[in-house]
């Protein structure tokens, strides 16, 4: 008997049933999701993640509500300076907190936006803060009342410099104290954004106090620069 044949089918038909048996193209989705999963999150997904890992709390959506309208303040003032008669130290110094805290402004408005919280215009004035069930508009610690802002807007020259600095450094201090009670707040500034930009702050207003006091002093002992 022949058994070519035979073989021949049978080999053909093993061949067919292990194709039968191939893993599908769904199979190899696995590798496209870990792919993907691997991809940085940006905006809401981001802070969702962030949210789900370090849960923030009312500490922090009053913190970065309320410096935005702190260093929105603050960039009011250091704009007068050219228009003002401010020294030269003077500019430089307010041309640096705009920069700084322009970005600041549109970090701290991106991540309330991000976690669905209101998100407070850049205004001067005071916040609408809950007392026990009731609104009520209050100044940020080291904020400026319309009576300091309107005497800072009336100086000039050599006036205008020491009146800025001595505003600005009661101004920045408000913003260390106000980082200090972040941080002092149960469960506050967990996650790597708050944590970092309230550092950030910390760091950087402590330094232009430090500087501002020592122009203070040149120009209460008549120095002639800054």
């Amino acid at each position: 008997m022949n058994l070519r044949p035979a073989y021949l089918a049978a080999i053909a038909a093993l061949a067919a049933g292990a194709c039968s048996h191939s893993p599908p193209a769904a199979q190899a989705q696995p590798a496209q999701a870990s792919q993907a999963a691997s991809e940085p999150l940006v905006g809401p997904a981001k802070a969702r993640a962030d949210s789900a890992r370090y849960p923030y709390t009312q500490a922090d959506i009053d913190f970065m509500s309320g410096m935005i309208h702190h260093h929105a303040q603050a960039i009011v003032m250091a704009k007068w300076a050219p228009t003002h008669g401010a020294s030269e130290s003077i500019r430089t110094l307010c041309a640096r907190i705009i920069n700084a805290q322009q970005d600041e402004i549109l970090t701290m408005q991106n991540w309330l936006r991000d976690r669905n919280q209101p998100v407070p215009e850049a205004t001067a004035g005071p916040m609408m803060m809950d007392m026990g069930g009731m609104k009520q508009a209050m100044l940020m610690p080291g904020m400026l009342t319309d009576e300091q802002m309107k005497a800072l807007d009336a100086a000039r020259g050599r006036q205008f410099d020491e009146l800025f600095l001595r505003d600005m450094i009661q101004h920045h201090t408000g913003a260390v104290s106000m980082v200090k009670q972040l941080f002092g707040s149960y469960g506050a500034a967990q996650d790597e954004l708050t944590f970092k930009l309230a550092s950030d702050i910390n760091v950087d207003q402590r330094t232009e106090i430090a500087r501002m006091q020592r122009m203070l002093v040149a120009l209460t002992f008549g120095s002639d620069s800054l």
